[in-house]
């Protein structure tokens, strides 16, 4: 497919690719699928070989957010049954972290619901921070709190934040249907203070709100020149209680053929598989290890994810190995350059890459619940005279997360 072998190409260059080259990779079909995967899959293995990152999600604070995101379970209005509650103690932060760096994540994403930090808010985070580094050494933490004011971003670099997320989450075009409370401009300043704070910069996207192709696109053109360490790709968990709660809009292959498209126009860029990837992606999750890098441990925001030894399981299984906390994440030239503040003093800002939250409240999973299994591994359903769609209404992929940060009860990691 002369296609593909142009986006390989490109790609091992860094070459962006053309808006037509990039439609038509979402425009391939079922038959091309494989084909797509492996070809993305040759440029994720140049810049990345077969390692994957953990990271591992605190929900520092839950619901009650006076925004509007359409997409999301903690915003004003919802009537989702999560949990709520306020701000985690800094040592109650450290203990949930603790479990996630226990299976492996070498990075910790502190979030926090809420419009932006209020001054108060980056001091309960600062605090929160040293005592996640002074219990684990070398650990990476990146901050995910909103929208950020003039000196926030430079005052959690000096509290130890390596990296700052804040997601574009659709393309400018169509930004104002899924939020009327802030701008897609004030999501591009914010990440751009981080930027030139000398955090590494995480930002990312939302599939599967009812978008075009050319929205998938546009949001990634935008993110590219943007220049991101992490690009987390979100997949759209159509909480109960949402205005987006009938968009069952994503199939297995529309995933897979999305994170290749951001693989392509994002070559050198370390790829984050999201919130949603249990509950879209399924027994197909393992296919988009060959175009993402990076994945979440354990349970999200609000919503639990595959159990924790699955996804070690998934890994090794697909012949992949968890990334050490002593690798650099990035290829040496990004990791050497000076585009994400470098973090001289930290030694690259290579190893401070990708984080994000990331998954904000679309994140769902179904999780292994009680089974401990890998999505789509449960007993199967009876026997159906054809095979139903699949990109049917799954809700019962959909757990709300009553268990971590928040709950008395053990986390998921």
């Amino acid at each position: 497919m002369d296609l593909l072998n142009t986006l390989v190409d490109k790609g091992l260059r860094r070459e962006l690719p053309t808006r037509e080259e990039a439609l038509a990779v979402l425009a391939t079909s079922d038959e091309e699928l494989l084909d797509v995967v492996a070809a993305a899959g040759k440029v994720r293995r140049h810049w990345f070989g077969r390692r994957v990152k953990l990271n591992y999600l605190v929900n520092l604070k839950s619901g009650l957010c006076p925004e509007d995101c359409s997409y999301c379970s903690q915003r004003l209005g919802s009537k989702a049954e999560i949990l709520k509650y306020t701000w985690l103690k800094p040592d109650e932060a450290s203990q949930a972290a603790a479990a996630g760096l226990a299976g492996g994540a070498k990075r910790v994403c502190l979030v926090a619901s809420g419009r932006g930090p209020t001054d108060r808010d980056v001091d309960r985070v600062s605090e929160t921070i040293k005592a996640i580094k002074d219990q684990n050494e070398g650990v990476e933490v990146c901050a995910c709190l909103g929208l950020l004011s003039d000196g926030q971003a430079e005052r959690l670099r000096e509290a130890g934040a390596d990296a700052y997320n804040h997601n574009l989450n659709t393309s400018e075009e169509t930004y104002g249907e899924i939020t009327t409370t802030h701008t897609y401009a004030d999501r591009v300043d914010t990440v751009q203070k981080a930027h030139s704070a000398g955090l590494s910069a995480c930002s990312g996207l939302i599939a599967g709100m009812g978008e075009t192709d050319e929205d998938l696109v546009d949001v990634v053109y935008s993110l590219r020149e943007l220049d991101p360490d992490s690009v987390p790709v979100n997949f759209l968990i159509p909480f109960e209680g949402t205005p987006l709660a009938k968009e069952w809009n994503l199939t297995p292959q529309r995933c897979l053929r999305i994170l290749a498209m951001v693989r392509f126009v994002c070559p050198d860029v370390e790829v984050r598989i999201a919130g949603g990837r249990e509950v879209h992606l399924r027994s197909m999750q393992p296919l988009a290890l060959n175009l993402a890098n990076s994945i979440f441990l354990g349970d999200y925001l609000t919503s639990e994810g595959q159990a924790g030894k699955a996804d070690l399981d998934m890994i090794a299984d697909a012949g992949f190995e968890v990334e050490g906390a002593g690798e650099v994440t990035l290829p040496e030239h990004r990791a050497t350059a000076g585009g994400c503040g470098s973090h001289a003093a930290a030694g690259g800002c290579g190893s401070h890459e990708g984080g994000g939250c990331g998954s904000h409240e679309s994140a769902g999973g179904c999780g292994s619940h009680e089974g401990g299994g890998v999505c789509g591994t449960a007993a199967p359903a009876a026997a159906a005279p054809s095979a139903a769609p699949s990109n049917e209404p799954r809700p019962d992929l959909v757990a709300v997360r009553r268990r971590g940060a928040g709950t008395d009860l053990a986390p998921n990691a």
